[in-house]
């Protein structure tokens, strides 16, 4: 806020004066106060404390934050011809106008200016309640509390522990009424937040330890809502929680202020503005004294304190690895695509900032990841690996699950590029159908105003395919980012010709042979998307009883999670039937009531009921229950009752449109209301109660999803989906676990049909049309062909009606087809498919699919009906599904629990105030973000340090266990990055070792240290190569690390200290050489750091970087083992010792041959 000094006629802004002032800092916030002798005309002032922790006054000034009209705001005594008693006081008009005193009136007639004191006569009741709670309950024990600590009264333990139960008490009660609800009154903030929130003010600075806040949840969190809206900020700043309750000194205004002012409370003793008597000022003199006391001896404590840190150590010194370390850049002038520089010496200590500089465009410049790299014109003798990514959304971000997926996939094609084999990973992006569409629609609303219907279809789809080209490329970069060798020059969107083709095709010749239909059925429907949505797009939200929940279109939060039943009465007859439902405006829809055959209350005949609301009657039929007891049925809005009047042959009554309007245009939450009242009204109604439930969520626009009679396109999977089955049940595809089996089975042993068609604009539009023939004669002319083109579809139609084509009128499908059925012929439509190009002839079936396990039927078991049925082969050979990413505490990762995390500030770094960025730019309402910002403060409290793409890669492949889910945390992700700096100095220290005149040889003499060495190494090349195979990664990354850390670099490295032997150069070189290209697939840019650093054997000079050298084999260790057993075995048959060399012994690096301790 700016003063600056004017004449005393200037006008104010709100909140501040323009006078000459002596401007002080106080509340320990922003908002600035003044001190003035002279008066105002023609505006309000606010008399206020300057006492930081004076409730009374901070109450006023946060109302005053919501008052329109213009403030001044004092922090003198007011004038003595006001007779004022107490601060806050608001005086309102010029000179002596009218004035109002007490912190409740000036905060009500403020916050009544800013329409915060609730939206009507009951609601102001309540406000008056909560502003009674706040002073007759919650500020006298907040005040015996915190006073204590604060100097203002003296230290009774016994009493002030007693206060401080009494106040947790007080404070549970508080709880209760929140659980429900974000604000205490209504849904949005009132002048009962703002009195409740500054009474609870010194509790939370100074009381309420870690322990009493997690005691208190519901409290916590609407006490951090509250402080957090600007209102509160510009007033108070940021409030720092309890950690520990102990004494503390509050940090007190500079201006010359009484020191009565020092106590909150004691603004009532200075009455009429009159002096002081001596003894006041004797008091005061005292009180003053000891403060000072206080602060010196504080002071004294933390000077104590500092000088202790700064002491140096007497303990033992931490490992150097363990140090934070520092970050250098790489600096040298590379342009994009050009190699690294590697001449310049490599910095003291590792940094992912300089190791991952510049190669990664050297790498796809040279053309590294394209399986045409190397390979010979006849076909590769060592076969060829081919594996598709999945394709992300092009709305979306990375994401832990997104780097494991990726993590494990590039291991994998890395491994099978550098053993020679012809290897493509194909890159794609899914063009996302119905989460592309609403970020454009919102982005269309929030920058020029207009909805999708406003520009037209044709002009919206021109606006998703700018936002694309502007902003879908970002998965690409993040993915480079992570070191992925994908082959970008292959890289497809299912928006492209190419893809759009095939999807076209696929839809026409399923068409064409029965297997896509079109039926009116039940399917999961948006009412805010106007859309169907599949089972993946639905969120289950768990509820244990009565919950009120936000719903798009709704101002007040519905209530769900109540069991509300009523009775039918029997037709005929006094008496009645009693059911029960979670949703009671589908009542409406009611066809049947369904009854157990065998209980006694229900054996009449052709019984019937009247419906309550309606005149037609309803059977009382004995089927379908197993429990005794009566359920409704309602076939045209419930997924069980859809089964059982199919069954039953029961009506099926639609009572919903589109929109979720029921026919008299009432909306279907406000139906619920209105049917329940209706039931009392009639008495039919029996009682509600608590009752657990799962809601259906959009989780794309956050809608309660209705089910809902449409008619829509199916795939009818019954044989597709047996053939998927028995191609597993056979051995012909492997899943990888086999305890997925299950899974795979269960779900395509009982498969239902697929809805394919969305009501969206974005996306591939359904190749089909609907017919009309105009000829009279004809008796069916409605009908629905596909075509390639609207002529052909015309020729079918005329053809199939026996008319001419001048009489077939067409009509092309709206709706588009469902994301998954492009995602479902992925593999081949890559390829050209149905065209045979060479492609698709070289690389289809693929080798390998790697995805996570959670989309196993969505996406996997679809591909494999697909591709049999378009293709007549299955898709890929072998399907490994990684476990779950969830957090270090075993927690789903979830937004509003703040534990996702964002692979790139792992790699990077970033700050605690970082994370609260990002979720303040997140779309988490502001209780969620609260929630959020609670869980990042405990997981990273001080943010996540950089480790850079090497370590993330090496803790994922670590953590990835076949059969269980990942608990990621981020400190063991840190610990491989100094893993990383390990290998770094091991790799310096063997350079120096070896000497700028070092020239490898081919085969060289070893001692036994040697050969040991030596074993080991072949005991790691042995266990990596069995890992990849087996995707035991874990095996991978342990046979890596125990190799490097314990066997070289803790054992070899030692002897070669104490040894200048040529020979031992010679394995030394052998060991960097091997095990850096054990390590290149798992971390690409630190292996190729230092492998650049050695010099080349005649043998590797054709091999530019590590990533196409090849990869160590062991083909020859059953011979030499053989040899070694042998040897061993006549030693122990003849007792031969150790006396003398046993034998000469030469090492052939090239297959890792040693003979480990003869």
């Amino acid at each position: 806020m700016n003063l600056s000094k004017g004449p005393s006629n200037q006008t104010c802004a709100p909140h501040c004066i323009r006078l000459p002032t002596t401007v002080i800092r106080c509340l320990s916030g922003t908002h600035e106060l003044t001190s003035l002798s002279s008066s105002f005309n023609g505006m309000a002032s606010l008399y206020v404390s300057p006492h930081p922790d004076d409730f009374r006054s901070l109450m006023a000034l946060v109302a005053a934050e919501f008052c329109p009209s213009r403030l001044c705001t004092l922090i003198e005594d007011p004038p003595a011809s006001l007779a004022l008693c107490s601060r806050p006081s608001l005086v309102l008009g010029s000179g002596g106008g009218e004035v109002l005193s007490g912190a409740s009136a000036v905060a009500w007639y403020l916050a009544s200016q800013g329409k915060r004191i609730g939206s009507n006569a009951k609601q102001e009741s309540q406000v008056w309640q909560w502003l009674s709670f706040a002073d007759n309950e919650l500020i006298p024990v907040s005040c015996a509390v915190v006073f204590p600590l604060l100097g203002v009264m003296g230290v009774d333990k016994k009493l002030q522990q007693s206060s401080h139960a009494e106040m947790m008490r007080v404070l549970n009660v508080l709880d209760k009424n929140l659980e429900p609800r974000t604000f205490l009154v209504g849904d949005s903030l009132t002048l009962a937040d703002i009195a409740v929130a500054t009474a609870a003010l010194l509790p939370f600075k100074y009381a309420l330890e870690p322990s009493n806040r997690k005691a208190l949840t519901n409290v916590t969190r609407w006490f951090l809502t509250c402080v957090n809206q600007p209102q509160f900020v510009k007033v108070l700043g940021q409030i720092s929680l309890c950690e520990k309750m102990v004494p503390v000194t509050p940090k007190l205004s500079v201006a010359p202020v009484p020191a009565a002012n020092a106590n909150p409370t004691a603004d009532a003793n200075a009455t009429n503005g009159k002096p002081k008597t001596e003894a006041q000022l004797k008091k005061e003199a005292k009180n003053r004294e000891k403060l000072e006391k206080f602060q010196k001896k504080k002071e004294m404590e933390e000077k104590k304190k500092q000088e202790k840190k700064l002491a140096p150590p007497t303990e033992k010194k931490a490992k150097p690895e363990k140090k934070d370390l520092g970050v250098i850049s790489y600096d040298v002038p590379t342009p994009n695509g050009e190699k690294k520089d590697v001449l310049s010496p490599l910095p003291d200590s590792y940094s992912p900032q300089y190791v991952e500089a510049a190669w990664y465009s050297w790498w796809e410049k040279q053309g590294y990841f394209k399986p045409e790299y190397g390979v010979r014109l006849e076909p590769n003798p060592r076969g060829v690996f081919m594996m598709c990514i999945p394709p992300p959304n092009v709305t979306g971000s990375l994401h832990l699950g997104h780097a494991l997926t990726n993590a494990i996939q590039d291991c994998l094609t890395r491994w099978h590029r550098m053993r020679g084999e012809t290897t493509l990973w194909n890159p794609g992006c899914d063009h996302a159908g119905i989460a592309t569409q609403v970020v454009v629609e919102k982005k269309l609303m929030r920058e020029r105003g207009l909805s999708r219907h406003d520009l037209g279809r044709d002009q919206f789809i021109q606006e998703v395919w700018k936002w694309k080209n502007e902003k879908g490329d970002r998965i690409y970069h993040q993915l480079k980012k992570l070191g992925s060798s994908l082959d970008w020059d292959r890289a497809c969107f299912t928006m492209d010709p190419k893809l759009s083709y095939a999807v076209q095709e696929a839809f026409i010749r399923l068409h064409e042979d029965g297997v896509i239909y079109r039926s009116k059925r039940l399917v999961n429907w948006s009412c805010t998307l106007n859309s169907a949505i599949s089972d993946i797009e639905v969120d289950k939200k768990e509820l244990t009883g009565r919950t009120l929940l936000p719903v798009p279109g709704y101002k007040d939060k519905v209530e769900f999670g109540v069991l509300v039943s009523f009775s039918y009465k029997i037709e005929g007859s006094d008496e009645e039937v009693i059911v029960a439902t979670t949703r009671i405006e589908t009542m409406l829809g009611d066809s049947a009531v369904a009854v157990h055959p065998a209980d006694p209350r229900y054996q009449v005949s052709t019984t019937h009921t009247h419906t309550p609301c309606m005149e037609p009657c309803l059977s009382l039929s004995p089927f379908f229950l197993t429990p005794p007891g009566a359920v409704k049925i309602t076939p045209a809005h419930d997924h069980n009752d859809y089964e059982v009047g199919n069954r039953h042959h029961l009506a099926f009554i639609n009572i919903l449109d589109e929109n979720g309007l029921l026919i008299n245009g009432m909306k279907r939450f406000e139906a619920r209301k209105a049917v329940l009242q209706a039931l009392k009204d009639r008495g039919h109604f029996k009682e509600t109660k608590d009752n657990p439930m799962v809601v259906p969520v959009c989780s794309r626009s956050k809608d309660i999803v209705e089910p809902l009679l449409k008619p829509q396109w199916y795939v009818d999977c019954a044989d597709m989906g047996k053939q998927a089955a028995d191609s597993v049940r056979e051995g012909r595809l492997k899943i990888i676990p086999d305890h997925h089996h299950k899974t795979w089975f269960n779900w395509l042993d009982n498969i239902r049909d697929w809805c394919i068609s969305r009501q969206l604009w974005w996306g591939h539009r359904i190749p089909a049309y609907f017919v009309t023939v105009t000829d009279p004669s004809d008796m069916d002319g409605h009908y629905w062909v596909s075509g390639r083109t609207e002529e052909e579809a015309r020729d079918k139609a005329a053809k199939r009606f026996n008319v001419s084509t001048d009489k077939i009128t067409l009509r092309q499908d709206e709706d588009v087809l469902d994301t998954w059925f492009s995602s479902g012929i992925f593999p081949f439509s890559i390829f050209g498919w149905p065209n045979e190009t060479q492609d698709l002839s070289v690389f289809y079936p693929g080798t390998l699919l790697e995805t996570g396990h959670d989309i196993l039927f969505f996406w996997v078991a679809r591909m494999v009906m697909m591709g049999l049925k378009l293709t007549g082969k299955l898709p890929f050979k072998e399907v490994y599904l990684h476990a779950v990413v969830r957090d270090a505490h075993g927690r789903k990762m979830s937004k509003s629990l703040g534990n996702v995390i964002d692979p790139l500030d792992v790699i990077t770094g970033i700050s605690l105030e970082g994370l609260y960025a990002q979720l303040q730019d997140s779309n988490l309402d502001p209780v969620e973000v609260e929630k959020a910002k609670q869980g990042q403060k405990s997981d990273y409290p001080t943010g996540i340090p950089e480790c850079g793409t090497d370590a993330l890669r090496f803790a994922l492949c670590a953590y990835t266990s076949q059969g269980r889910d990942i608990n990621m945390d981020v400190n063991r992700i840190l610990g491989y990055r100094h893993f990383c700096n390990k290998l770094w100095n091991a790799v310096k220290f063997a350079m120096r070792t070896l000497g700028d005149n070092f020239v490898p040889s081919e085969k060289a003499q070893e001692s036994v240290s040697d050969r040991w060495i030596l074993s080991r190494l072949c005991t790691a090349v042995g266990l990596c190569n069995a890992g990849f195979q087996a995707y035991d990664f874990p095996a991978i990354t342990t046979a890596i690390y125990n190799f490097w850390l314990y066997e070289l670099c803790d054992v070899y490295l030692v002897r070669v200290c104490l040894s200048q032997a040529v020979v031992c150069r010679q394995t030394l070189f052998t060991c960097l050489e091997t095990g850096l290209l054990l390590l290149a697939p798992i971390m690409p840019f630190v292996g190729e750091e230092l492998y650049q650093r050695l010099p080349r054997r005649r043998s590797q000079d054709g091999h530019p970087s590590i990533h196409v050298t090849p990869y160590p084999e062991t083909e020859e260790m059953e011979f030499v083992m053989t040899v070694v057993r042998t040897i061993r075995s006549l030693r122990a048959d003849y007792n031969l010792t150790r006396t003398r060399a046993d034998c000469e012994f030469i090492h052939d690096h090239k297959h890792c041959t040693v003979i480990s301790g003869l």
